[in-house]
């Protein structure tokens, strides 16, 4: 008589955290394609400053102050990012909350910044080519930032209902995964647009 082996998966989790997590590798590869959309973007900028002697066209580069705040609250926010994947994956909800909370504050702040900086650039997006691709590669990474804070809106309210248990921790975790890319994408950006022109 033949049997067949049957393994009681029963007791074991239905979410997991990191790699573990079918929704990690979705993150991954979302990650991966928006990369790319970057590349693409940053490899037309850069093949135009190779064209043009004059770069950037007709116009100052854009102005550190605003860039430069929004750089230093990404990097800072690096902190209570890792804090709230770290009290995820512990299901720890009390600090989740909170720092959840923290975390949507720096995403206002940040979208109020990067606000404040489009309306002080030297140049239109129609202005020229430079104007376009400045204003593309910023929308880009504003529309990732706005992204994520809606992502975090909604976990944060997830989180101080009944539904703030289980996979919802694991969600946190892929939250903040993608908060890393969107911190992580910004510096060679960071380096490129606002002090490439001044080297």
């Amino acid at each position: 008589m033949r049997h067949d082996p049957v393994l009681d998966v029963s007791k074991l989790p239905t979410y997991g955290f990191g790699h573990r997590s079918p929704m990690w590798w979705g993150t991954l590869g979302f990650c991966t394609l928006e990369g790319m959309g970057f590349a693409i973007a940053i490899g037309a900028y850069l093949y135009l400053s190779f064209l043009n002697p004059q770069w950037p066209l007709s116009v100052p580069p854009p102005d550190l102050i605003w860039a430069s705040l929004l750089t230093i609250l990404l990097i800072i926010s690096i902190i209570p990012n890792y804090l709230t994947q770290k009290f995820g994956e512990e299901e720890n909800l009390a600090k989740v909350r909170v720092y959840l909370v923290v975390m949507s504050v720096l995403g206002f702040v940040a979208i109020g910044i990067r606000f404040l900086e489009f309306g002080r650039l030297h140049v239109k997006w129609d202005q020229n080519a430079y104007g376009s691709l400045l204003w593309a590669l910023l929308g880009l990474h504003t529309t990732h930032i706005i992204t994520d804070v809606v992502d975090t809106l909604v976990l944060t309210a997830l989180m101080f209902t009944r539904h703030g248990h289980g996979k919802r921790f694991s969600d946190v975790g892929d939250n903040a995964f993608y908060w890393n890319f969107v911190v992580l994408s910004w510096l060679p950006m960071y380096a490129l647009l606002y002090w490439g022109p001044r080297l």
